[in-house]
């Protein structure tokens, strides 16, 4: 076999690797904010969603800023019951497929004292606008397009780490934390187990 040769069977072989890493920088950029190709801070998971044993939890911080919808809010508003807090953003493919399951899972655990807190990280305000109205998710989301809100939860989530989901129990402590578009079943059983501790 030629040297042309070779280098033409190793190029074909390449070729499918290549066509992978071009569709990931194609869809990393493009929109202002959003993790660019070769950002090493961006995280990935599965959407597996961990609880804590209560000796292990940390207290979450105190966020608060302006919501989507021009409001204000404040993570300390919700003390006393448990809250999801569920980082996305509208360029973000996971969180749209998992968008349906966090606004089934709120919906169901309302009356049980359960919140739901979005966090539109690193997004266009525009586009965020449009996912929300979309997907309907019932519950506020913080505008945090300089991702101040992700860098407060630094240590428990990583800042580029979309999306990512956690659940604070009543005493306002990080009970729980999905890296990944969380899956029903999995979310509303930690979200139950967490909401029925004493």
């Amino acid at each position: 076999m030629s040297v042309t040769s070779l280098s033409r069977t190793r190029l074909v072989k390449a070729i499918p690797a290549l066509a992978a890493v071009f569709a990931l920088v194609a869809c990393a950029g493009g929109q202002q904010g959003q993790p660019q190709a070769g950002d090493t801070r961006f995280v990935a998971g599965d959407g597996t969603m961990v609880v804590f044993d209560e000796a292990d939890r940390k207290p979450a911080p105190d966020v608060s800023g302006q919501t989507l919808d021009g409001g204000t809010v404040s993570l300390g508003e919700y003390k006393g019951d448990v809250v999801v807090l569920n980082f996305w953003a509208s360029w973000c493919a996971p969180c749209v497929a998992e968008a349906p399951v966090l606004k089934e899972v709120a919906a169901e655990t309302k009356d049980d004292g359960v919140r739901f807190l979005g966090v539109a990280f690193k997004d266009d305000k525009a586009a965020a606008l449009a996912f929300e109205r979309n997907h309907e998710p019932g519950y506020p989301s913080l505008y945090d397009q300089p991702g101040r809100v992700a860098l407060a939860f630094q240590g428990t989530v990583p800042p580029a780490a979309i999306p990512s989901t956690l659940i604070i129990d009543r005493k306002g402590r990080i009970a729980g934390r999905a890296l990944g578009a969380v899956k029903y079943t999995d979310l509303l059983r930690a979200v139950t187990e967490v909401s029925d501790e004493k």
